[in-house]
């Protein structure tokens, strides 16, 4: 019955998502712009470090990006399902609550690795080498940084019943999520504060973790911050606390 359940509410929002071709285009367009116009304009500014360029190093930080947007906005499904009656159906049904949020974030999992894919393919096009080993881990931790999200998304989704009112505190906590990431410069170059928050933010790991995976240098400014198995046991401890914490506040709510 929990199986089924997780299953329906996947495949609910992956054909929505199949539908809304608009959506996909507008999703891809972002990362693209931020990776040939804004990347392309500061590597004639960064001097290239253990051979890497700006653009490089900014790739996994485009890929975040990607999973950023895509995943918390897949939440705002959950403000539509309130406002159209959706939400009380299924608050309703004998399904257990952990169910709910599971479902929602394995489907905005579903979504945002599907998107991140689509942009790791253009890694020939910033002059990167990768395997099939390094593809495959870098979409299996773009699958992980994709349900943390989410979750997280969820979570705030929680406590709100307009679509207006969430998408104003997204655009307030997306975009300094992902300046305070590590995608644009190494997070241990910022000020003590700054790299206090950062280390709160669950993209920083990911981006960490997608740097590891993508990029060969390992000292320096432009090396990853954090040790790869640090980056993942806090992408899987964040995405933990935010799925029981996600289904403790549906309790409430039912």
């Amino acid at each position: 019955m929990e199986f089924n359940a997780i299953y329906v509410i996947v495949a609910r929002e992956f054909k929505k998502f199949i539908r809304e071709r608009s959506r996909l285009v507008s999703t891809l367009a972002r990362p693209l712009v931020w990776l040939f116009l804004v990347g392309a304009g500061l590597n004639r500014l960064v001097m290239p470090e253990g051979g890497v360029s700006y653009t490089q190093f900014m790739f996994p930080g485009i890929l975040g990006m990607t999973i950023l947007f895509s995943s918390i906005f897949s939440s705002i499904s959950i403000i539509w399902d309130k406002e159209f009656g959706f939400m009380k159906e299924i608050l309703v049904a004998p399904i257990s609550r952990l169910s709910i949020v599971l479902g929602k974030a394995l489907s905005g999992t579903v979504v945002s690795t599907i998107q991140a894919a689509i942009i790791l393919l253009l890694f020939p096009l910033v002059g990167l080498k990768l395997g099939v080993a390094e593809v495959a881990g870098a979409i299996l931790i773009c699958a992980m940084v994709s349900f943390s999200i989410s979750s997280f998304g969820i979570v705030l989704a929680t406590f709100y019943d307009s679509y207006e009112s969430f998408s104003v505190i997204m655009n307030f906590i997306v975009m300094p999520m992902f300046f305070l990431s590590g995608a644009m410069y190494p997070v241990k170059l910022l000020p003590a504060a700054l790299r206090f928050v950062a280390k709160l933010n669950p993209l920083t790991y990911g981006v960490d973790a997608l740097k590891h995976v993508l990029t060969p240098v390992r000292t320096g400014p432009m090396s990853p911050d954090f040790p790869i198995i640090l980056d993942i046991s806090v992408i899987l401890i964040m995405s933990l606390v935010f799925v029981l914490v996600g289904a403790r506040f549906f309790e409430r709510k039912g």
